[in-house]
């Protein structure tokens, strides 16, 4: 995918007038807002305090940081595991593209609720293991890497669950991500073949599989995860503000790039998003940030809508989702899926402020090629059964994989696909036998 990517950037030039580096500034301006956002909102001892706590605490779900450590400390943590994978990207020399935008702000956005720089490096070293021994460069695999840092709970907990002394267990937990780091390249790579490129979350699915195993091991061997729910209840306006002023800058700068045109910012909307979708490279990158600004504001206004909490995972998940509009959710294929999660919620015993339901909403976004490519009811089928499924396999991996919405996503379209295509092959032998 990496060499595809430099390909079409090559052929595509970035854009008429870009040299490239438009989304990488966008990146390093998003961090620097973020440590902004974290001064204003605390002052550097708490800040500290907050940031070792965040990696001296369990990471299970859900562990809100706006709870844990405090706002500015999560704003200030998420800030530094963003410029880590900036950094990481920059050297690996890999484009700014759309999965460039999906992996940075997935992991700003975990980093409000699970992830710090401690907890994320053992896994990011144990993928750089597995190219190393394979004799390929870190950049075919940095992105696996990146979206890989889902399993961060897993170094942490381990510390808990070890009976030995503190460096022992310590160890161990390295050796865990290291492990984790490993094994995902190889299945990712499967995994993508079992939903067909229908849920954006592939490395999510993989995650999902690869905590569930070793969670049995772990229960095998007499230690249980248990999952937590630390939830900052409430709406803090300032945030939901702040929040929308800075989409606004994202799709004004957009909008200066495409030199005032929406033309290719349109164009978006004609994309079913199936990956790989990436509408950097398909449209531009002043296109694609109009279409993430545009997700952004639809993800926090449908929150605000509904009476959810502006808490750490859901601000996390407005940034997931802000990232992913660069790479196969436009709100033409991601509306059907929100509608299908909300209208699910009406008739299920599930409130829709339950903290759960609210992020299931949010990471829905991971299921828009669905609609994008089958309709807008099969999109809100998509939602309804996500909605659904995501209640119930938290419990599967004991709160140890961060991306429990990227493995119902992944169940989804591994279910719902298959019937939809044949559904889809049955109406086109109708009309080849109507000809």
């Amino acid at each position: 995918m990496i060499k595809w990517m430099k390909e079409k950037g090559n052929r595509k030039g970035y854009g008429k007038g870009l040299n490239g580096n438009e989304l990488k500034r966008f990146s390093i301006f998003s961090a620097l807002a973020l440590f902004a956002a974290a001064f204003i909102c605390d002052s550097p001892e708490n800040i500290l305090r907050g940031l070792w706590r965040f990696v001296v605490s369990r990471d299970a779900l859900i562990t809100d940081y706006f709870v844990l450590g405090g706002q500015g400390a999560a704003f200030c943590n998420a800030a530094l595991v963003m410029l880590l994978c900036i950094f990481l990207v920059s050297r690996s020399k890999i484009p700014f593209t759309g999965p460039t935008m999906a992996a940075l702000f997935i992991n700003a956005g975990y980093a409000l609720w699970g992830k710090n720089p401690v907890n994320i490096l053992p896994i990011l070293f144990g993928t750089w293991l597995y190219a190393k021994l394979h004799r390929a460069h870190f950049g075919r695999y940095i992105y696996i890497a990146l979206f890989g840092t889902g399993l961060a709970p897993f170094v942490t907990e381990i510390v808990y669950l070890m009976p030995f002394s503190l460096p022992v267990d310590m160890a161990l937990a390295a050796a865990a991500g290291i492990v984790i780091g490993f094994l995902l390249p190889p299945l990712s790579a499967h995994t993508a073949s079992m939903h067909m490129g229908y849920s954006l979350f592939n490395v999510g699915f993989s995650a999902g599989l690869l905590a569930f195993v070793m969670v049995c091991v772990l229960e095998a061997l007499g230690m249980k995860s248990e999952t937590v729910l630390l939830w900052r209840t409430g709406r803090s306006m300032p945030l939901v503000i702040g929040l929308f002023v800075y989409f606004l800058a994202a799709f004004l700068y957009g909008l200066y790039l495409e030199k005032g045109r929406l033309k290719n910012f349109l164009g978006i909307f004609r994309h079913p998003g199936r990956a790989v979708a990436d509408f950097v490279l398909m449209e531009g990158p002043g296109a694609a940030l109009m279409n993430m600004s545009v997700i952004g504001a639809l993800c926090v206004s449908y929150i605000f809508l509904v009476g959810g909490d502006f808490s750490g995972p859901v601000t996390g998940a407005v940034l997931m989702a802000f990232g992913f509009a660069a790479f196969g959710a436009h709100p033409k294929n991601f509306l059907p899926v929100l509608a299908g999660v909300y209208l699910f919620n009406l008739a299920s015993r599930y409130e829709h402020g339950t903290p759960g339901i609210q992020l299931a909403a949010l990471f829905g976004v991971g299921l828009s090629p669905i609609a994008g490519q089958f309709g807008a009811l099969a999109g809100v089928a998509a939602g309804m059964l996500h909605s659904a499924i995501v209640m119930c396999t938290a419990e599967m991996y004991g709160g140890l994989n961060l991306y429990n919405n990227g493995f119902s996503a992944g169940i989804v379209a591994i279910f719902l696909v298959p019937v939809l295509e044949s559904f889809e092959k049955h109406r086109e032998m109708r009309r080849e036998k109507e000809k």
